[in-house]
């Protein structure tokens, strides 16, 4: 049972990393992680402060060590120089004295002695760390301005996916249905062509009719009546007379539209019958 509680949590928790990451924002992401990047950079710079430190304390400690080592190695020759010369003096007293104290100069010199040595050896293990941690900030350092350099890479990439998204999303429009109550764009233009398309052939028929002829005659015979009308003006006016050249065409136009009703009219009654 606890078992598959374990497991069920796992999943709900991978699940919900998926949504997250599915509805989280690249650029916001990528932010985040640079800081990331950003933020164990600054904390390697400090960790390798403190081993450098370390290995600066070290060599300071042995440069001191080494320094009381020769001073304490001099005192120990003096010493002895000075038992010598008492003893040569006779001065057994002084000669005791000193060459006490030339022992204890020389203890002193084996325990620092002892001391440089480990000094040395820790000395040089921090200076390895301390070279370790100089090429780790260094590398680090250049992958961390590769990344800053892929950032704005990466960033440009992204708005060109957002704005061929917000294209494609466009185009998608122009060709699939939008709502069930908004009609597609091939959808309007198919019906539009399809209405033009009648209007024309609607108008073609009437062109070809005998009431468009009807029509086209009265029209003519109107202009006839108009020309005339417009000449007895002139005369009364004591105007010269227009063009007769035109009344005359205007008249023949006219009869042989009559006539061509008329024999439209005629084929009409022939074929009833």
């Amino acid at each position: 049972m606890i078992k598959l509680l374990r497991r069920w949590w796992r999943y709900l928790v991978a699940r919900g990393e998926g949504s997250f990451n599915e509805r989280a924002d690249p650029k916001i992401q990528l932010q985040q992680a640079i800081t990331e990047a950003q933020e164990q950079h600054r904390s390697l710079k400090e960790q390798a402060a403190n081993v450098i430190a370390h290995q600066k304390q070290t060599e300071i400690k042995l440069n001191r060590v080494m320094e009381d080592y020769e001073k304490v190695s001099a005192n120990a020759r003096q010493a002895v120089l000075m038992a010598d010369d008492a003893q040569k003096k006779g001065d057994q007293e002084k000669f005791l004295q000193y060459t006490q104290t030339a022992e204890s100069f020389a203890n002193r010199m084996i325990a620092l002695e002892r001391e440089v040595e480990d000094l040395k050896s820790l000395h040089f293990q921090a200076t390895q760390a301390s070279d370790q941690a100089k090429s780790a900030v260094n590398q680090n350092s250049a992958l961390l301005q590769k990344k800053l350099a892929e950032q704005k890479q990466l960033l440009s990439q992204l708005d060109q996916a957002k704005m061929q998204e917000q294209l494609n999303a466009a185009t998608a429009t122009l060709t699939e249905q939008v709502g069930a109550e908004v009609p597609s764009f091939d959808e309007v233009r198919d019906k539009i062509e399809s209405r033009y398309a009648k209007a024309k052939g609607a108008a073609e028929l009437a062109e070809n009719s005998v009431e468009g002829r009807m029509l086209e005659v009265e029209q003519a015979s109107l202009n006839i009546e108009a020309q005339s009308r417009l000449s007895e003006i002139r005369a009364q006016l004591g105007l010269e007379a227009g063009d007769t050249g035109t009344t005359e065409a205007a008249l023949g136009q006219a009869q042989a539209a009559q006539a061509s009703a008329e024999g439209v009219e005629a084929g009409g009654t022939e074929t009833t019958a």
